[in-house]
């Protein structure tokens, strides 16, 4: 099996909310929206924000408001670019969970919460390149 992720799919509690948070945030402008979901064509994959009761219908599940702890992260290619990206974030509706800072491991990063909860990595590795077209390569 290739070795790949196709879409990430986000509950939301208000779609019109989260498309705020998207649009005004990170600026990412939707391909596709219905009354239910706003697809985001990202690089190589895409994102899906989709109201959480049709989600919950969709995928036959029910009361998942809260899943197991993760994060999605969005590099930036400098450190000086982590701090304003989160502010941006904070200012389209979105909530400082860990302000920017250097963690033992290296690099620089902070989180921020969607109004959903759904919590982003705002980071800065120097150890990984990311190329014009945003794709980002793992280095140790």
């Amino acid at each position: 099996m290739q070795q790949q992720i196709s879409v990430i799919t986000l509950g939301v509690a208000d779609l019109h909310r989260s498309r705020r948070f998207y649009m005004h945030g990170f600026g990412w402008t939707p391909v596709f929206e219905n009354a239910e979901i706003v697809f985001y064509q990202m690089n190589g994959l895409v994102l899906g924000t989709f109201d959480r009761a049709a989600l919950e219908r969709d995928m036959n599940r029910f009361g998942s408001g809260a899943g197991g702890a993760f994060s999605l992260a969005h590099n930036v290619p400098a450190q000086t670019d982590v701090e304003p990206v989160m502010e941006q974030l904070v200012a389209a509706g979105g909530c400082t969970l860990r302000p920017a800072d250097a963690p033992p491991h290296g690099g620089y990063r902070g989180y921020v919460a969607d109004p959903d909860g759904h919590a982003w990595e705002i980071a800065w590795n120097p150890a990984w390149a990311i190329d014009e077209n945003g794709f980002v390569t793992f280095a140790a």
